[in-house]
């Protein structure tokens, strides 16, 4: 036996075998932003859990999958993808000038704990060399493991300079680097911002030998607006969404989760 089967077979679960993309739910913001609408309390998580059950994908905290794990335990069910790590990057409260990482958990702990995948975040061009260096040494590390034991990795590539560079978001030279160092790392799906435009998700994807699944942001004031780009970006060739507040924080979840499902897989949906 090889864990590359294992890999693959739950890398199946987080991309429709139809239409070969996937929608997942990032649901792990309060581990870095605190109560957000939506997910203010357990009761309205366990809420919005049942109501987002038709997504690919759902993605949690470590702490909160005990408290959630039954909306995981079915064939109907979403792929779990584990929330890997802290980052204090772009927090609004008790702010930093920079931010930093650390994990949450180790690849072995997500596996007994049923998860397919992890997501990390991977931070380039902090202005001090050795710790861009032991990020991309961390993240190396974490694609090895996840190689060894069969799951998924997802790595979140970004900026380090977000916080006074916001303008490094849609900065193709810049995700494109990002992202393809990602790939090359050993992840399996690179999540990324929207770059700006078509012609920048259309490069990073051409660039980016991974599937590439696209970030949804803050919640858009229309709501319109972010099926807009989720439409553009899934026919500029990104493989699939990692949206949160935009479905979360919707008036009406389960419909949401429905127009997406048709944005990105079509007739497959």
């Amino acid at each position: 036996m090889d864990s590359r089967t294992g890999k693959k077979i739950r890398l199946a679960r987080f991309l429709n075998q139809q239409s070969g993309n996937g929608l997942l739910v990032a649901y792990s913001h309060g581990v870095i932003m605190g109560p957000l609408p939506g997910m203010m309390s357990l009761a309205e998580m366990q809420k919005a859990c049942e109501e987002m059950s038709a997504v690919d994908g759902l993605m949690v905290a470590p702490g909160m999958l005990s408290k959630l794990e039954q909306y995981f335990i079915g064939r109907d069910k979403p792929a779990l993808m584990l929330h890997m790590d802290y980052q204090s990057y772009v927090r609004d409260v008790l702010p930093y000038d920079l931010g930093g990482t650390i994990e949450l958990a180790t690849v072995e702990q997500a596996l007994a704990a049923g998860a397919d995948g992890i997501m990390t975040y991977m931070y380039i061009g902090h202005p001090d060399p050795e710790v861009e260096k032991l990020e991309i040494q961390r993240n190396a590390r974490l694609a090895r493991e996840c190689e060894r034991l069969g799951l998924v990795f997802m790595v979140e590539a970004l900026s380090a300079q977000l916080r006074h560079h916001p303008e490094h978001r849609t900065d193709i030279k810049i995700q494109s680097l990002g992202c393809r160092i990602a790939a090359e790392l050993g992840a399996d799906i690179v999540k990324a911002f929207y770059p700006g435009s078509l012609e920048n998700v259309s490069e990073m994807a051409r660039t980016c030998p991974v599937p590439l699944f696209l970030a949804g942001g803050a919640k858009a004031a229309n709501p319109e607006e972010a099926f807009s780009h989720a439409d553009d970006a899934i026919k500029a060739g990104a493989r699939g969404l990692v949206f949160g507040r935009n479905i979360f924080e919707a008036d009406d979840v389960r419909a949401t989760v429905q127009r997406y499902r048709k944005i990105v897989h079509g007739d497959a949906a």
